[in-house]
């Protein structure tokens, strides 16, 4: 081996994947708190936490499973930290599970009779609990077994474990028995890691056993379907008139599957909740999609985010939401809509009077799709709690407009504007519109928005005075070292409310010459003086 290939293969082999940085462990922490408020079967059966009390939960969660890890890592100090990460990921997630199925706590004042708690038990079977696991004919029988005995179970969850044929076989026989009194059936990650063709004939078993029970509650989700298993679920989705939720989630939903799950289902009348999250649905996909939306008059919350949507199923997917009066929650991220879709999204938005979350993060909305949006939405959405803008090349030019909107939303709690161009007047215009009110605020995030030292400091200044502000975003900026003591000095008796600053750039630059503190202070000064117009 050459000296150039033994310095590759060092550099290699030197890289450390343990620890994880800070902000690594801050978005576990996020995430873990946005899956112990998604209301799953296991909040069905066991309680949904609420905001607060999942972030206290999260954390814990998170410094232990930290601990554990990093107990094993200094056993292996030579090595890479792999198995160290795999740890941190296993821990996180058992405890998250038995958070989930511990429930809320009682707080004072409140009482849960034992009747509710044994009705929860007697009629949800769940087997999803411990570790991720290949379940054969002879632990299927042990499993099911209560199933089989016991008359009143309405609601089953199947998830993380692994479904062959020997086990679907065990199965069959025991779902045919009790499937008119099923409402809800959970069978997410339930073939992992079997071959296509076992895993499609076991899509095929369980989908015929469960063909023409009447379902509210349906999650297929984490099964890389595609289209072959789609149609492998064909006669028990044919068979669906009344559906409320429906879960299609990391399943592989190309635009032929897409077409197939339109097809399929016959009736959406009574889909409340609608979710496609992380598929490879593109435009074609999401124009199928599009008819399910249209035919959904009662629908409150449709998430199509991270499904490779272009222009064209954007707006396909904004027209027929035009019609969902009733929507509560929108979470379109991660797409490719483009401005065409933005506005043809903006013209939907006054139907949603109830609107209460909505997430348009990456969605390529530049300046003139954002304006749309901020006009479609101050004058409907009175409830907004939740706005998210991020990454959609938002400059100063429509921040004016994002401004008076944000004004309007005094219910607003966590607003996320970050991976922008707002720059200081940007921020300063935010600032100014969230000062009055919005006593709701929990959380803002203007990170990586080229932001520097006036900017910051307003920010700060306005958020502080939140009496239950919780977290001030401002990372990944251009604030002087001088902005940086300054913003730390305004949250010297909340620490915790300012978040990280390891990767802010008092060096960066933009288009314009860099202003100095004196030129900071006059534009604050200038911009703090300027209303937030509520009507055009």
């Amino acid at each position: 081996m050459d000296s150039t290939a033994q310095t590759f293969n060092h550099r290699l082999t030197s890289i450390k994947l343990w620890p994880p940085s800070q902000s690594t462990r801050l978005l576990l922490v996020e995430r873990m708190t946005k899956n112990l408020i998604t209301p799953s079967i296991f909040s069905r059966k066991y309680g949904l936490l609420d905001k607060e009390e999942a972030e206290q939960d999260s954390k814990k969660i998170e410094n232990i499973a930290f601990a554990t890890a990093n107990q094993h890592f200094e056993k292996e100090p030579d090595g890479d930290g792999g198995s160290a990460v795999q740890i941190y990921a296993k821990e996180s997630s058992r405890l998250m599970l038995e958070v989930l199925k511990r429930g809320p706590r009682v707080k004072d004042g409140e009482m849960i009779t034992s009747e509710k708690v044994g009705a929860a038990h007697e009629t949800v079977f769940d087997i999803s609990g411990g570790h991720r696991s290949f379940i054969d004919a002879e632990e299927a029988e042990e499993l099911l077994k209560p199933l089989s005995v016991q008359g009143k179970y309405t609601k089953i969850c199947f998830s993380n474990r692994s479904f062959g044929l020997g086990a679907a076989r065990v199965a069959e026989p025991i779902l045919l028995s009790i499937k008119d009194q099923l409402t809800e059936v959970n069978l997410s990650d339930f073939i992992a890691g079997r071959p296509e063709a076992e895993a499609l004939e076991v899509m095929n078993i369980f989908s015929a056993a469960l063909e023409g029970c009447v379902l509210r509650f349906l999650d297929l989700s984490n099964n890389a379907m595609g289209e072959k298993g789609v149609r492998a679920f064909g006669s028990l989705l044919r068979s669906q008139h009344n559906l409320e939720e429906l879960y299609l989630m990391n399943d592989g939903i190309s635009e032929e599957a897409a077409r197939a799950i339109s097809e399929l289902i016959p009736s959406t009348e009574k889909l409340k909740i609608l979710h496609f999250h992380n598929n490879m649905t593109g435009d074609e996909g999401a124009v199928a999609i599009a008819k399910m939306v249209g035919h959904s008059p009662v629908l409150e919350d449709f998430r199509c985010s991270s499904t490779r949507v272009g222009s064209e199923g954007g707006v396909a997917l904004a027209e027929a939401l035009a019609t969902c009066t009733n929507l509560k929650k929108l979470d379109l991220r991660d797409n490719m809509f483009g401005v065409e879709a933005g506005l043809a999204l903006s013209k939907a938005i006054p139907a949603f009077s109830d609107l209460t979350e909505v997430y348009l993060s990456y969605i390529n909305l530049e300046d003139e799709g954002t304006e749309a949006l901020a006009h479609a939405l101050k004058d409907s959405a009175p409830s907004l709690k939740v706005l998210e803008m991020a990454g959609n090349d938002i400059t100063t030019k429509s921040a004016a407009a994002l401004a008076t909107t944000i004004a309007a939303k005094q219910f607003l709690t966590i607003l996320n504007l970050s991976e922008n161009e707002l720059k200081d007047e940007g921020a300063i215009l935010i600032g100014k519109a969230l000062e009055d009110g919005h006593d709701q605020l929990k959380e803002v995030d203007m990170s990586t928005n080229m932001i520097r030292r006036a900017g910051a400091r307003f920010l700060a200044q306005v958020v502080l005075r939140k009496s239950g502000f919780k977290l001030l975003n401002i990372n990944g900026n251009y604030i002087s070292d001088e902005g940086i003591d300054e913003v730390k000095d305004i949250f010297k008796n909340s620490p915790s409310m300012l978040g990280l600053l390891d990767e802010n750039d008092p060096d960066g630059e933009d288009d314009a010459d860099e202003e100095d503190a004196d030129n900071d202070d006059e534009l604050e000064s200038r911009l703090k003086g300027l209303e937030i117009k509520q009507d055009e």
